[in-house]
């Protein structure tokens, strides 16, 4: 791939390399420790610190959650559009560094925070001084983990010119993001839970002040990409633009931009796809006569415009198509915990697995997964078959290992409430089923690696694909259907559990094999979907027509 004028120019420079992309992945780790201190054990911390009750704190939960994962791409349009992704990665960091800090104040300064409950005695609410500090803390702390995460993946991706790199760098951003949350969902609840809230945040704090230590020095060999102006307003002036240039006469003669960037363009004229945009770039007679002269205005944008919007839309179906790979995990997480409950969770005679222990199998297989995919998963599979993997092939992996792993799920469940029932067990209240819960780790070993041929590639994907402009953006949309997976796994459980007798508090009484059948039927049809717009699909970057740009990396 020829490299343009802005990428020479920063190679003149001696900016940018696999050493930027390492002290990004540091930080990123730094962060996710950080943030796995509070973010993996909030529900616990806030019943056992705070007092408050189970069911407010899932609803706190629940909120936090969904903000943390919208909050990426609020970060990254302002990254896109005014500030730059170094600026707002590291005012996130700092962020991210108080509100760890006031957890840690929470957890030794007793004032901070009610008094523990008695035994057998009402708990003290928190005082409205508390509360205050609570959720000012909880704010903070979700800003810096919202706002950092996946700009961290675009900036280390920016200090690479070779596409093989870039995706070969997003593999390892993925691992890091899972080996953080490892060691949250293990190391830092054990210490939580085992020893003190204290020195989990000290810990935490730590890791945070690291993340800051190894970002900032790095600033000066840093590659760090300038703000291209709101995207958002880009878009809904082409929009605009078509609709108030809807009666004017098509001659050919377009408006081009003429910054270095744009020079290079292939764009000759607009594209013949969603031809009735091309509009919006239309000179009208006695308006911008020489193509030098840019005049951009709500009646008339560029060419370049116009066709980075084509961009984004030809993209949104493979993105929708997405959303159900974050539904079906976040429900496969929910039921493995409930599930859990009612199995035998022994693993020695003195020992039982936590239920929400369980989930970590699928964090250590993708983890796993997406360190050795570029490393010997596809070289193996090109020395077998003599040829590359696309990205939407590694994404249609996931799509059927979810399918799969919500079978097996539903198959396990069958059977344990299949023992219930000739063991006569069902009179009993939440009776454990004589069925092993180490059965539940086949479906999340599945999950596990599904995710780790999917997360990587489409996030890769996006980054390929989407305008130069929205470059921060392009990498938070997996935020966004995450966002999008978590509220609707939460949606599909309300239903079910409304409309249906499946599941009920006791499970044993319920069909949860069903809802997995239910569930099993929809993301099928899910991906009956996105194999028609992975087939329709064509790669908007010129340079991912060849084959190598097209595959992840060797």
């Amino acid at each position: 791939m020829e490299p343009n004028e802005d990428t020479k120019q920063h190679i003149n420079n001696g900016k940018g390399g696999w050493l930027s992309s390492f002290l990004v992945l540091g930080t990123s780790m730094g962060l996710g420790i950080a943030s796995g201190a509070w973010v993996c054990n909030l529900i616990v911390f806030l019943i056992s610190v705070f007092n408050v009750k189970s069911i407010v704190a899932a609803q706190i939960s629940n909120i936090i959650s969904g903000f943390v994962s919208l909050f990426p791409f609020v970060s990254a349009v302002l990254a896109d559009s005014a500030f730059g992704a170094f600026s707002v990665t590291f005012v996130s960091s700092i962020v991210s560094l108080l509100g760890v800090l006031m957890f840690t104040l929470i957890v030794t300064i007793k004032s901070l925070r009610p008094p523990p409950c008695p035994l057998n005695s009402t708990c003290v609410p928190p005082t409205t001084f508390q509360n205050s500090f609570l959720y000012i803390t909880l704010i903070l702390a979700s800003l810096g983990v919202g706002g950092s995460r996946f700009l961290l993946g675009t900036m280390g991706a920016n200090q690479l010119d070779n596409p093989k790199h870039q995706a070969r760098f997003f593999n390892w951003f993925v691992f890091v993001i899972y080996f953080s949350w490892i060691i949250g969902f293990t190391f830092l609840i054990y210490i939580q839970t085992s020893v003190s809230w204290a020195l989990s945040f000290f810990i935490a704090l730590a890791a945070n002040l690291i993340a800051v230590a190894l970002f900032l020095p790095g600033s000066r060999i840093y590659r760090k990409c300038p703000p291209q102006g709101s995207p958002v307003t880009s878009i809904a002036r082409v929009f605009v633009a078509t609709f108030r240039n809807k009666n004017v006469v098509e001659d050919d003669c377009y408006l081009h931009d003429n910054n270095e960037h744009s020079k290079l363009s292939s764009y000759e004229k607009p594209s013949k796809s969603l031809g009735c945009l091309n509009r919006a770039a239309l000179i009208k007679q006695g308006e911008n006569e020489t193509r030098d002269t840019i005049k951009k205005s709500w009646s008339q944008c560029t060419v370049e415009e116009v066709e980075d919007l084509k961009k984004l839309i030809k993209i949104m179906p493979l993105w929708s198509s997405s959303i159900f790979l974050s539904v079906a995990v976040g429900i496969i997480m929910s039921f493995t915990v409930l599930m859990a409950l009612v199995m035998d969770r022994s693993v020695t005679s003195h020992y039982k697995v936590p239920p929400a222990t369980f989930v970590v199998v699928t964090f250590v297989l993708t983890a796993i997964t997406s360190s050795l995919l570029d490393r010997y998963i596809l070289p193996m599979h090109k020395k077998l078959t003599g040829r590359h993997l696309s990205f939407l092939t590694c994404i249609g992996v996931g799509h059927g290992c979810n399918i799969l792993a919500v079978i097996t799920f539903a198959l396990i469940e069958r059977r344990r409430l299949k023992l219930i029932e000739v063991n006569h067990l069902t009179d009993q209240q939440n009776v454990v089923a004589p069925l092993s819960a180490l059965w539940l780790i086949i479906p999340l070993v599945i999950t596990g690696i599904g995710e780790g041929f999917s997360f990587s590639p489409e996030v890769a994907l996006y980054y390929q694909e989407f305008p130069k402009s929205l470059r921060s953006t392009s990498t938070s949309m997996i935020s966004l259907h995450i966002a999008a997976g978590f509220y609707i796994s939460s949606a599909f459980i309300n239903l079910v559990g409304r409309t249906t007798s499946w599941l009920p508090n006791d499970i044993n009484h319920g069909r949860v094999d069903k809802a997995c059948w239910l569930l099993a039927i929809v993301i099928t049809v899910n991906f009956a979907y996105f194999l028609v717009c992975a087939k329709l699909y064509k790669y908007n970057n010129p340079d991912s027509t060849s084959d190598d740009s097209k595959t992840v990396p060797i």
